[in-house]
């Protein structure tokens, strides 16, 4: 029988300790042991360090932001003030950015308070203008006033008529953005449809998404629409914001006011997504978009609704995503009247087939595996008559495929991106 003079449990957190709080605290920790605090000093190490964060099923940048969040509940701003400090500038795997820093502060004004928040962000700020320069951080003055959810974006409204709402991610990493990509809804839908994917591209893409004319918040003149006027809407949209060429993100009516402006305004197209939409339909579908535009202007959009949402979703997403599905419905017999029948013209009477070998930009087309009202014939169509056009059929989904697997979805776009 032998006995290791080693213990383990304490070696193992004396480690971990290491790793968190930096070898030149934990030193000084060390040194300072007396025949006082020798045993609490081994109680914490062993326990605190090795049985808690020695434990793998949390990453250490979760556990740095738990114990942060408890010390500002309980008011322990020294320990706070430790592991802040420690957070910006541990090692590269575990570290918090100021950024990450801050949203633990701003959760923790609802789950501990304001006033525990408050005296958070005073300890934070004070470290930051300490180890700032270490980290490559500055404070900036900022104006409250101007301060935009990052989940949602700087909103804004064009100048020109119609006057389009719009909103702006810039790029979270704070370096110039990789892309600017442009998010383009569906018909009955509006820019919050996009708010996953919209946040996702933002880690290093500026993203704008906006309502179409007659959408949303966003004006909807008299008369009926065409697709060439939408896609003057999005230039004049582009243009204001200086925008330079992006890469069109559509689904459906937003995949073809994409098609139309890369050839009426190609300068401002980069590249090109279009999902779940159609260069142009056969006269059997016309007529059933003339049919609709007489069904909402005699009865209104509630008359069409379940009708939409039986083509919008497939039978077992409705079955079991309901909240989804009624969330879309809402959104749809909420749209000005005009603004759909003027949209349900020009969608049904979009036509670039002959023209789209005029565009010359990277095109990535998408189709819904189980999409009525734009099958996968339609996207074949409209890929064959792209130069170079690529095109993925997504399995189980059918018209908004970036609803029903937005896992799916997203990836083809990242992976789009990348290569361009």
């Amino acid at each position: 029988m032998s006995f290791d003079p080693i213990d383990h449990d304490f070696e193992r957190g004396l480690n971990n300790r290491r790793a968190i709080l930096g070898d030149a605290w934990v030193e000084r920790s060390l040194a300072n042991a007396n025949s006082f605090n020798a045993d609490f000093q081994n109680l914490i190490t062993r326990f605190a360090w090795n049985e808690i964060w020695g434990r793998p099923g949390l990453e250490q940048k979760t556990r740095r932001a738990i114990v942060l969040a408890i010390t500002i509940t309980l008011g322990r701003w020294e320990e706070f003030e430790l592991h802040v400090r420690a957070a910006l500038l541990g090692e590269a795997g575990n570290r918090l950015t100021p950024d990450e820093l801050k949203e633990v502060l701003m959760q923790s004004a609802i789950y501990a308070g304001v006033p525990a928040a408050n005296t958070a962000f005073a300890h934070a700020q004070a470290i930051l203008r300490e180890v700032g320069p270490q980290i490559g951080y500055a404070l900036e003055p900022a104006a409250p006033a101007a301060a935009c959810h990052p989940g949602a974006g700087r909103e804004g409204r064009s100048a020109g008529r119609p006057a389009l709402h719009y909103t702006v991610r810039e790029p979270r990493s704070g370096k110039a953005p990789r892309h600017t990509v442009v998010l383009s809804h569906a018909l009955g839908c509006d820019l919050t449809m996009w708010d996953a994917l919209a946040n996702t591209l933002a880690a290093d893409c500026r993203v704008i998404a906006y309502d179409h004319r007659g959408h949303g918040s966003s004006e909807a003149p008299e008369g009926t629409y065409t697709m060439a006027a939408m896609a003057d809407d999005a230039a004049a949209l582009l243009r204001e914001l200086d925008t330079g060429p992006v890469v069109w993100i559509g689904v459906s009516m937003g995949g073809m006011v994409g098609q139309e402006l890369a050839l009426r305004h190609p300068a401002l197209v980069r590249a090109l997504v279009l999902a779940n939409t159609t260069s142009g339909y056969p006269d059997a579908a016309r007529e059933l978009w003339r049919q609709r535009i007489a069904t909402v202007r005699a009865q209104g959009i509630e008359a069409i609704a379940d009708a939409v949402m039986g083509r919008y979703f497939h039978d077992a997403f409705r079955a079991g995503h309901a909240a989804t599905v009624a969330r879309f419905r809402r959104r749809v017999v909420s749209t000005d009247v005009q603004g759909y029948i003027g949209c349900c013209h020009a969608v049904g009477t979009v036509d670039t087939t002959a023209r789209l070998g005029g565009v010359a930009v990277p095109v990535l087309v998408i189709a819904g595996e189980l999409d009525q009202g734009t099958p996968p014939e339609m996207a074949r169509t409209l890929a064959d008559a792209v130069p170079g056009a690529q095109l993925l059929v997504l399995p189980e989904a059918s018209h908004l495929a970036c609803v029903e697997q937005p896992q799916a979805f997203e990836e083809a776009v990242s992976s789009f991106l990348a290569g361009l």
